[in-house]
């Protein structure tokens, strides 16, 4: 027998089970709404990582409705679908209710719900065995979403500085990276992309209106009505593509042969902003050089763009400038060139002249925060560096895969895991299986989350953390045009046995002896502390949610002033310095994307807007609206294969691994050479009553992945699938 068999559980939460009507509803029946006694609670919606603030309401103590707050940048008042179906995360019936730890049984192992004393003192215990057998600093955490900051904060303490955010690695670390490398600085999050002042905005597989960030899209929009112009690259007729003015349904894969095409057209016209760049730029010269060859016509045999096309894009954008950016993106993990394309983006941008500029990429500003006073973190013997073992010299936080290879075989550097809101298995490409050897190898697993998500599984302990609506949290203070403070507060006590990160972590470090690193009884003593710093107050938050402080610096550059970068050269390096030092390409470098096998098709994913991820496919608001994923099939393919739309197939990719089923979407929307789907479905644990066996999990399919050596990206586009008939 395995040390860690998987653990479905399906019996702890009723699988099979019908769900009431009410639950999908999320809120009790009501006769009028808003008659009854209404309170509203200061929130931040965690249904995606934009959290937007806003308001949450109670009738009669009972849940109504969450709401935008007006005075926030990020949700200007209106949250998304999917902040709207809020309330379905605190009603979700499959929520986990107790501590479970694993155990055998009749020679078969599965969970036992236990105390939370009992769970604290399991984690302590075992927490002080790893540091004394192998150090402190062999414990890895991997966390997504805003209370992982607690367990980051636990562990350094402890001694570990391991801290992998599968954010990183899967999504967005080459945009982080390629800009950083380019201006000295990321793109920042939210994005600074100052789009209610653009001219013209350029798409490369960025899907706004499908992701829903949220005052994204309402820029966006503003955009439009302004009758900005909209250029959307993408294989794929997307939302954004429906309010474009251009259309380039690029070859999949050839992404950095156009927008080398387009410098070679701006440079070549001379429609760059010459004093931008001398005043700005390093490595303008070599650019040149480097964009020679790359002629429309070259580009079009690589894109299957006409030369025209590209032309008149590339003259558009210059017309428009320095109101005019590219997109940076956000899921920019794609062919295992990522940075590189990346890098290209921030290149077309710096000869438009558009970072720092009006319409372009604003300066963002945010609150100067002080931190609650604990004693300085002991220096961790080492840190999740070692994880990448001389790898991806530029990954600027751990890389979740390298952290998983680093903690698989008896020489494995890490022993064991704290795995916090996300679902590992159908996050990272490949993994399954690293998965089973690193749960043979570990000492233990600790996974905290709200539902009993697929990482659970492997788990020797199982949290159940509350809910963003259960619990306060750290300030959100991000940076924006205009600095502010956001707060999230409990609006309703927490359900079954779920606690919060801040407590979770707290009791662990007092069974540690960390005393000192959390001296407060509860978090509203941080808060209220870090407010009064800067002129508010807890209960000033409480009332209005959201407060909004003088900038610190202005929104774009001085026109005619010169300005230091925060890299090597002080300028915006268009050759990159430190690329060549580390022996990488300096300059962006094509190279072709693999051919698809006879009778496949590239495999493209993407998001659709009542979802976030596979987050929340069991929301039952969310999950009425959006019950499974469709894969789009072009009507030539379609009518090549004798497939139907609204039939059922399954999919199979280059290896041989088959998906559930899934239904078919014919439409002209997609390129012949390509198919589309949804991420986040085909859940397979029983215990998510709605989302099991609904729809196709893409992350099952994604066999061939292309790694980043620059950062350590998983290139997820480098699979192709063809069909198979569903006779179920």
């Amino acid at each position: 027998m395995k040390r860690r068999d998987f653990i479905k559980l399906s019996s702890f939460a009723g699988a099979g089970a019908a769900v009431a009507p009410a639950l999908l509803s999320g809120c009790s029946e009501q006769q009028a709404p808003g008659a009854g006694d209404v309170t509203a609670t200061p929130t931040i919606c965690d249904i995606c990582f934009w959290r937007c603030a806003g308001q949450v309401y109670k009738e009669d103590g009972q849940p109504w409705k969450v709401v935008g707050n007006p005075q926030d940048l990020h949700s200007g008042g209106r949250l998304c679908t999917r902040g709207s179906g809020g309330l379905g995360s605190y009603m979700d019936p499959d929520r986990l209710k107790t501590p479970l730890k694993r155990t055998t049984k009749n020679g078969r192992q599965t969970f036992q719900a236990i105390s939370w004393d009992e769970a604290l003192d399991y984690i302590a215990e075992r927490m002080k065995k790893v540091a004394t057998e192998h150090g402190a600093d062999r414990i890895a955490l991997f966390s997504h979403g805003s209370g992982g900051a607690h367990f980051k904060h636990l562990m350094k303490a402890f001694g570990s500085d391991t801290y992998a955010a599968p954010s990183f690695a899967q999504c967005r670390g080459p945009r982080d990276v390629g800009f950083q490398l380019t201006y000295g600085e990321g793109v920042g999050n939210p994005d600074r992309t100052d789009m209610e002042h653009s001219r013209c905005i350029v798409l490369i597989g960025s899907h706004l209106g499908e992701n829903l960030h949220n005052s994204q899209v309402q820029t966006f929009t503003q955009a439009l009505a302004k009758g900005a112009t909209i250029i959307t690259v993408d294989p794929r007729f997307s939302v954004a593509a429906s309010k474009s003015r251009y259309w380039l349904p690029i070859k999949p894969g050839t992404d950095i042969a156009l927008l080398l095409a387009w410098m070679h057209v701006l440079i070549g016209e001379e429609l760059y902003d010459r004093d931008y760049i001398q005043r700005h730029a390093h490595g303008f010269e070599e650019l040149v050089r480097h964009v020679n060859p790359f002629t429309p016509e070259w580009a079009y045999l690589e894109t299957g763009l006409q030369p025209e096309l590209i032309r008149e894009t590339a003259r558009e954008m210059a017309r428009q400038a320095p109101a005019s950016l590219v997109h940076p993106g956000r899921h920019v993990t794609w062919y295992g060139d990522d940075t590189q394309r990346s890098r290209a983006i921030a290149i077309v941008n710096a000869l438009l002249g558009s970072w720092g500029r009006r319409g372009g990429f604003y300066i963002q500003d945010r609150v100067r925060l002080p931190k609650y006073p604990t004693p300085k973190y002991p220096q961790a013997a080492s840190n999740w560096k070692a994880a990448n073992r001389g790898k991806y010299p530029f990954a600027t936080m751990g890389v979740a895969n390298a952290v998983i290879d680093a903690s698989v075989g008896p020489d494995s550097h890490y022993k064991a895991w704290f795995v916090y809101g996300t679902n590992l298995p159908l996050t990272i490409p490949n993994i399954r299986a690293k998965l089973e050897q690193a749960a043979e190898n570990l000492d233990f697993i600790v996974a905290i989350d709200i539902l009993p998500a697929d990482i659970t599984g492997y788990a020797d302990l199982v949290l159940p953390e509350c809910t963003y609506l259960e619990r306060y949290d750290n300030l959100r203070n991000s940076p924006e045009r205009q600095p502010s403070l956001a707060l999230r507060m409990p609006a309703f006590e927490p359900r079954f046995q779920s606690k919060p990160a801040w407590w979770i972590s707290k009791q662990i470090g007092q069974r540690l002896g960390l005393d000192e690193y959390f001296p407060w009884n509860n978090l509203t003593e941080v808060l209220d502390w870090q407010l009064k710093q800067v002129g508010s107050s807890l209960e000033e938050m409480q009332r209005v949610g959201v407060k909004s402080f003088p900038r610190s610096t202005a929104m774009y550059f001085t026109e005619g002033a010169d300005r230091k970068f925060r890299t090597p050269t002080g300028k915006i390096e268009l050759y990159s310095t430190r690329l060549a030092e580390q022996g990488f390409d300096p300059l962006p470098r094509y190279t072709p994307p693999e051919q698809a096998p006879a009778n496949h098709y590239r495999l493209i994913y993407g998001r659709i807007p009542a979802h976030t991820f596979g987050r929340t496919i069991n929301n039952p608001q969310l999950f009425a609206l959006s019950p499974e994923n469709n894969v789009w099939i072009n009507p030539l393919t379609a009518s090549d294969w004798h497939i139907k739309n609204g039939e059922y197939v399954r999919l199979k990719n280059q290896d041989g691994v088959v998906s559930n089923r899934i239904r078919v979407r014919v439409t002209e929307r997609i390129r012949p050479d390509s198919v589309f789907m949804a991420h986040g479905f085909g859940h397979t644990d029983r215990r998510l009553r709605l989302a099991y066996n609904r729809g196709a999990d893409d992350a099952s399919l994604i066999t061939n992945v292309k790694i980043d050596p620059i950062m350590g990206g998983t290139g997820m586009r480098a699979n192709f699938v063809t069909f198979v008939k569903d006779t179920t």
